[in-house]
């Protein structure tokens, strides 16, 4: 394990679709936390909230949430993963089964993006990860 180089290949691009919201607070963190570390290695880092994900971008919500009793706030965790360079989308489609307007949303998220867009991330990275 010595001898292995993280950065020895020519991956450099990552998409992390967040699915975990409210509902599972102890899955909201790692996500934003890998992709900062990933961030600071160079990497492009996309995150698409989408299904319960999405309230992880209402205002109230993420700075109102926690992994872990007296732990950041999940917003804590986003806003160092945007310090870090990652880019956060947010899914169009799942916007309406969760009563989302445009003018609910943090400040963070980068773009609203329909689910072609996240087709698009997905086919053209080199790696994907699920939360």
């Amino acid at each position: 394990m010595a001898d292995h180089h993280y950065l020895d290949n020519e991956e450099k691009s990552v998409v992390i679709v967040m699915t975990s919201g409210p509902s599972t607070p102890h899955r909201c963190a790692t996500p934003f936390y890998i992709g900062s570390i990933l961030a600071s290695m160079d990497s492009d880092v996309h995150i698409f909230f989408t299904m319960e994900g999405v309230m992880l971008a209402k205002k109230g919500v993420a700075e109102n949430l926690a992994a872990m009793k007296d732990g950041k706030t999940i917003l804590e965790f986003i806003r160092d993963a945007k310090a870090a360079g990652v880019k956060l989308h947010l899914c169009k489609p799942a916007m309406p089964g969760y009563d989302l307007d445009v003018g609910d949303l943090i400040a963070e998220i980068d773009e609203v993006s329909n689910a072609g867009a996240l087709a698009d991330l997905i086919l053209s990275s080199d790696k994907s990860m699920y939360f």
